[in-house]
C-alpha cells in the first residue's frame, strides 16, 4: 500500500484543490522516445541531449510544449531505431487540431516553426489524427507517485482504448496524480482513477469536460483556468467551445480580474487572489515540505 506520506496521498488528505494547475501549452508536441528517462526527460533519455536541449530553446518563450511519450508497458533499456512517431495538438476552443507525422530523427522537429504552431498554423506535414488521444505522467523519476499511479491508470485506459494511450513525461503537479492531459482539447486532470478517466474520455469525445478532477484547459493560463472553473461550476457548464475567458488584468490591490462569457450570452467578471494550500506538505515525494500556491476566487458576478 502506498505510503500515507507521499505527495500525492498528502494532497488528496489536505484536500488540496486542483482547478488552476493544469501546464500551459497552446500547442502541445510529444515526441516519441522508447526507454528510461530520467527527471529532465528531454536530456536524460535514449534521445540525443543536444536535439533535447535544442528542441527546448526552440520552444521557450512560445506556447508550445514539447513531451516525449511511449507506449504504455515494460519499457526495457534499449533504443529502438525506426522513425519516432511526434503528436501535434493545437488546443484553441472550437479550433482544436491533432496530427501525426513520423520523423527519422527528432532534430527535424527543429525546422519547424514554433510560434506559428502557437498560433495553430498547421505544419502541413503530418496526417490529421481523429478521436481523443491521451497522455499519462509515468516519469517515476521526477516522482514516484507518477511511476505507482500514473502506470496503473496507462495501462488500464490502454486495455480499454487500443492505441490511443500513451505515457508521457512531466506534466507538473505529480501530487495531483494520476494525471493525464486529454487531446487535442488539452484538458488536464489530477487525481483520476479508471472511472474517472473513462467518464472525462466520454466528454471528450462529445466536446465536453467534466469538473471531478479538473487541472484546467491547457489553452488557458492558471488565474483563467480558476477563473473558468469557477465559472463552469456556478452555471454548470461542460461544453469545451461554451465559455470564452479573457487575459487577467491586475486591480491596484493585486488581484486579478477574469471576464468570461458564454456563447448563449451571459457573462461573469471573477475576482481571483494568491493564496496558499495550508499546512505545509511537500509538492514532490522526498522534497521540503512547503505550502502550495492557490489561486483563491474572492469573487463571481453576473453581468
Amino acid at each position: 500500500m502506498t505510503s500515507p506520506q507521499t505527495c500525492s496521498a498528502l494532497a488528496r488528505a489536505f484536500g488540496e484543490p486542483l482547478t488552476g494547475t493544469a501546464p500551459y501549452a497552446r500547442t502541445w508536441v510529444a515526441v516519441e522516445q522508447p526507454g528510461p528517462w530520467g527527471r529532465q526527460a528531454l536530456t536524460d533519455s535514449h534521445l540525443d541531449p543536444a536535439v533535447g536541449t535544442a528542441l527546448e530553446r526552440w520552444a521557450d518563450g512560445t506556447g508550445v510544449t514539447v513531451l516525449l511519450i511511449r507506449r504504455p508497458g515494460r519499457h526495457a533499456d534499449v533504443h529502438r531505431p525506426e522513425p519516432h512517431s511526434v503528436l501535434v495538438a493545437h488546443t484553441a476552443p472550437g479550433g482544436a487540431w491533432l496530427e501525426r507525422m513520423w520523423v527519422a530523427d527528432p532534430a527535424e522537429l527543429l525546422s519547424l516553426d514554433a510560434a506559428a504552431l502557437e498560433r495553430g498554423i498547421r505544419p502541413g506535414i503530418g496526417d490529421p489524427e481523429s478521436g481523443v488521444l491521451v497522455l499519462v505522467c509515468t516519469n517515476g523519476r521526477r516522482d514516484r507517485c507518477c511511476a505507482v499511479h500514473g502506470r496503473r491508470l496507462a495501462l488500464a485506459l490502454a486495455a480499454d482504448h487500443p492505441g490511443r494511450v500513451w505515457e508521457c513525461s512531466h506534466l507538473g503537479g505529480h501530487r495531483f496524480a494520476p494525471t493525464a492531459a486529454f487531446l487535442p482539447s488539452g484538458v488536464v486532470y489530477g487525481q483520476l482513477g479508471h472511472d474517472g478517466a473513462e467518464r472525462a474520455w466520454v466528454a471528450a469525445a462529445e466536446g465536453r469536460l467534466v469538473l471531478d478532477g479538473l487541472r484546467g484547459r491547457s489553452w488557458l493560463s492558471p488565474i483563467a483556468q480558476a477563473a473558468d472553473g469557477a465559472v463552469r461550476r456556478f452555471a454548470t457548464v461542460d461544453g469545451l467551445a461554451a465559455l470564452t475567458v479573457s487575459e487577467p488584468s491586475v486591480r491596484a490591490s493585486g488581484a486579478w480580474t477574469v471576464e468570461v462569457s458564454h456563447v448563449d450570452g451571459r457573462g461573469w467578471t471573477v475576482s481571483i487572489e494568491a493564496g496558499q494550500s495550508t499546512p505545509a506538505r511537500p509538492e514532490s515525494c522526498g522534497k521540503t515540505a512547503v505550502t502550495p500556491r492557490l489561486w483563491q476566487v474572492t469573487g463571481l458576478v453576473t453581468r
